[in-house]
């Protein structure tokens, strides 16, 4: 059995309820974690063995020495009750900013996004424009030509205890918009993410993730294997609608992804 390799990984969102429990699976997997911290009394919540390093995601200027030397950048932005503001600065913005940061460093990508976030027409988008963010965000994750995976996760922590196995799906059409699209630990989407930076079966690949009955996988590597691979040719992913045409977008979005595909 080939032993994968340990990477340098920046986490993005260190302290958010998704974010620390990466940490905590990466350093499991051997792997050297940095984490970005915006508030560093919260980074007293995080492991010893995971140096933070102060920034801002909406501050483009503060994210040069987090991304020095890493091979691997896994992303847990939230930007959950901000409005329609912060879903741009953050959920969106974020994301174009450790890009930014990064200029030419190769890097693997694991972005986390949503269940549904191809619904444009739910009041909860309507409101705050949040899934339009983060679809967005996913664009620009495929533009950039990075190897890189992005992860739609259920509804947090929603699930049985005999529901443990883990689904990955294709086509965001689950869309009621509460727990009935699915359930997934928080646990599992760390295991997830962080397991998708040395799978070769995870590269290039877009799916919503959910748990169902039944043990959960020692190894997720035939799990990703199952999943078609993004059109490299298009921005959104494999089988999702065609429901957010770029000629609509904003000028300034279609402005970032035109500067991140040069």
């Amino acid at each position: 059995m080939t032993s994968k390799p340990s990477l340098t990984v920046l986490v993005v969102g260190a302290t958010g309820s998704i974010g620390r429990l990466v940490v905590a699976e990466a350093l499991r997997h051997g792997h050297s974690v940095r984490a970005l911290v915006r508030d560093a009394h919260k980074a007293a919540r995080l492991p010893a063995s995971a140096p933070t390093i102060v920034g801002d995601v909406t501050r483009p200027e503060t994210l040069a020495a987090a991304v020095e030397g890493i091979d691997a950048v896994v992303l847990t932005l939230g930007s959950e009750g901000a409005g329609k503001a912060g879903a741009e600065s953050v959920d969106y913005g974020g994301v174009r900013n450790i890009f930014t940061a990064l200029g030419d460093r190769p890097a693997r990508i694991a972005l986390m996004t949503a269940i549904g976030v191809t619904n444009r027409t739910s009041d909860y988008n309507r409101r705050t424009q949040a899934h339009d963010w983060k679809r967005r965000a996913e664009r620009l994750v495929r533009a950039s030509k990075r190897p890189y995976t992005i992860v739609r996760p259920g509804w947090f922590d929603y699930q049985a205890a005999d529901e443990q196995r883990i689904v990955m799906l294709q086509g965001d059409t689950r869309q009621a918009g509460d727990a009935t699209d699915g359930a997934i630990a928080r646990a599992q989407i760390a295991r997830v993410l962080v397991d998708s930076l040395t799978s070769g079966t995870a590269e290039n690949k877009t799916f919503e993730l959910v748990a169902e009955k039944g043990g959960a996988q020692t190894d997720l590597a035939q799990v990703f294997a199952s999943l078609e691979s993004d059109d490299p040719a298009s921005l959104d992913a494999i089988r999702d609608a065609d429901n957010q045409p770029l000629a609509d977008e904003p000028q300034r979005v279609r402005d970032d992804l035109e500067a991140i595909q040069k």
